[in-house]
């Protein structure tokens, strides 16, 4: 893999996205002080979520997605949770159910995928599937601590 976009938990409680090309690094990096200004004051740091690419041009596309998604948005993605990500995702400001326009009861329903993801919190997303060595035989949050 070349990229990885992913969420980490901080010790308040808050998430951090970033994206990366060495997992192992940049979290080593994180926990050491030396990533973003988000995630040296709210340390020790969690990897709750990742995310696998074939590029890293598309592993930065999806973090700066994730970035902008609320809080309830990104756990359900961390769950894969995928009818409370489709619902999240409807909008729901005043402009867009004004007088005369959609309610949410009446919009157009889609269908979810039929296949669903393998409920882990790796995915990868690359044409050739592969396994990444950085998750197996480490704690539950991949990056080798026993919480």
């Amino acid at each position: 893999m070349n990229g990885y976009m992913y969420i980490l938990e901080c010790s308040d409680g808050s998430y951090y996205t970033g994206s990366t090309q060495n997992i192992e690094l940049r979290l080593a990096q994180h926990q050491n002080g030396q990533g973003a200004k988000h995630t040296r004051t709210r340390l020790p740091v969690k990897l709750v979520f990742l995310e696998a690419f074939s590029r890293i041009d598309e592993a930065y596309f999806r973090e700066k997605q994730v970035q902008g998604w609320s809080r309830k948005k990104k756990q359900a993605l961390m769950r894969s949770d995928w009818q409370t990500l489709h619902d999240l995702a409807v909008c729901r400001n005043e402009s867009h159910f004004a007088e005369g326009s959609h309610s949410p009861a009446t919009l157009p329903s889609t269908t979810l995928p039929s296949t669903t993801l393998p409920s882990t919190t790796l995915r990868e997303r690359s044409s050739e599937p592969r396994s990444l060595s950085v998750v197996e035989g480490k704690g539950k949050n991949g990056i080798g601590d026993s919480s």
